[in-house]
């Protein structure tokens, strides 16, 4: 692919309104791209702070050889094995930077996201050394980290350079590549919920991100066969796709293109298996199946088999809400939902674009079986077996992830519509 600044999406004059921002971003994603790092990182910060786990750095080996004979001052921090992005972690390397001038993440979701809200936090340059195409986030400037165990989404900023040898990306595991896949099925749900939104709360709609995000995602499911092989085209591709998903919503200024319910539905698993001291699957691969689930759910909605709207007040049974997330989240739940999103609608807008908001789903989301022959056919996982969520979990998720965030999905206005699903027929 070669070096591209990414400044060429001028969307100055953009009919949302929205002032964009400038993209000047470097990504290089190619073949042998690992022995000219230091070439790449021209212009970088010359003492910077390297931070990897035995895995990534495995992955990348001769890099740090590479960064010092290309006249780099960098000192190595190395986890055992980094899998949750945790805010101790973020205010242990924002510390640690303090000598550098900027920091290189080696690796892909958990250590870029500790990495770009320390970096950010210490005003340290940022860039990241992908080891593999496993999630959408290398761009983006928002990072998900977790506050004594529960998930929130922190804008930050975006890396100054991203690099990704697609000879060290083909040879990633079948599993981290699938989960990439996952990550990127998942804008059906994003799109469709964020025009809902734009339609039924008033917020921030742009037709231009929407369609970088719908060529990405595409261009994604036309690989899906090519996921899992070791093909150094097919993964630079994939790579490209997830970096332009970022680059979406640094544009949009939130995870809008990119996050919707099915996000939700994954933090709620993450949540609840941290507090549980349970491992934590892959972002992608819990994203992929939350996906399957709500694409299902709102083809359901959509489709009146769940009946029609009856409108009426936000019915939420709070206490139910409290009882689930538990004492341990209390402080959070409040917190996101006092004052209530649904402030920002009502149930004569809700009747208003109703027909529009069916319209919406069966537009932009496609079957429920054509998602799963996609996923298949990438090697994700499809099930909650796969991912070690058990019946109860993934039902509680289904229901009460909405009063996770302050923001408008089609689940958070299922109460108002008066329409209550039947999850348990959801995960048989």
């Amino acid at each position: 692919m070669g070096s591209v600044k990414y400044n060429m999406f001028d969307l100055s004059h953009c009919s949302c309104g929205y002032k964009h921002p400038q993209i000047t971003m470097k990504v290089e994603i190619g073949r042998g791209l690992l022995p000219k790092t230091a070439e790449i990182l021209k212009g970088f910060p010359q003492k910077i702070l390297v931070v990897a786990d035995k895995h990534t750095l495995g992955a990348s080996e001769g890099l740090l050889d590479v960064l010092k004979k290309g006249g780099f001052d960098c000192s190595l921090h190395l986890y055992d094995n980094m899998t949750e992005a945790d805010i101790t972690e973020v205010k242990a390397i924002e510390k640690l930077s303090a000598p550098y001038g900027g920091v290189l993440a080696v690796g892909s979701g958990s250590i870029g996201d500790i990495c770009r809200l320390a970096s950010f936090n210490a005003k340290k340059e940022f860039a990241i050394f992908a080891t593999a195409p496993s999630m959408d986030g290398f761009a983006s400037s928002a990072a998900p980290i977790t506050y004594n165990n529960f998930k929130e989404t922190v804008l930050c900023h975006a890396p100054s350079v991203i690099i990704g040898d697609s000879d060290i990306l083909a040879k990633a595991p079948a599993a981290l590549k699938s989960a990439g896949f996952g990550d990127i099925i998942a804008k059906y749900i994003a799109l469709a919920d964020w025009k809902i939104a734009a339609l039924t709360a008033q917020e921030y709609y742009c037709p231009s991100v929407y369609k970088l995000v719908k060529d990405v995602l595409e261009k994604t499911m036309s690989l899906a066969d090519k996921v899992t092989d070791e093909d150094p085209e097919a993964a630079a591709a994939i790579m490209e796709a997830l970096v332009l998903s970022g680059i979406c919503m640094v544009l949009a200024n939130n995870t809008r293109p990119a996050s919707a319910a099915e996000h939700l539905v994954s933090h709620y698993w993450e949540i609840k298996k941290l507090e549980r001291g349970e491992p934590v699957p892959f972002h992608g691969a819990k994203v992929g199946v939350g996906t399957l689930l709500i694409a299902r759910l709102y083809h359901d909605i959509a489709s009146g088999k769940l009946g029609e709207p009856s409108y009426g007040e936000d019915a939420v049974n709070w206490d139910a809400v409290y009882r689930v997330y538990g004492p341990g989240f209390r402080k959070e739940i409040d917190r996101m939902n006092n004052p209530s999103i649904m402030e920002k609608t009502s149930v004569e807008i809700l009747q208003k674009h109703w027909p529009e908001m069916v319209r919406i789903i069966h537009e932009e989301i496609p079957a429920y079986d054509e998602l799963l022959k996609l996923m298949k056919a990438a090697g994700a996982v499809t099930s909650i077996e796969d991912i070690d969520v058990d019946r109860q979990l993934a039902l509680d998720a289904l229901e009460f992830h909405p009063y996770m965030r302050y923001r408008v999905n089609l689940t958070r206005l299922l109460p108002m519509l008066g329409i209550k699903p039947d999850y348990l027929e959801l995960v048989k």
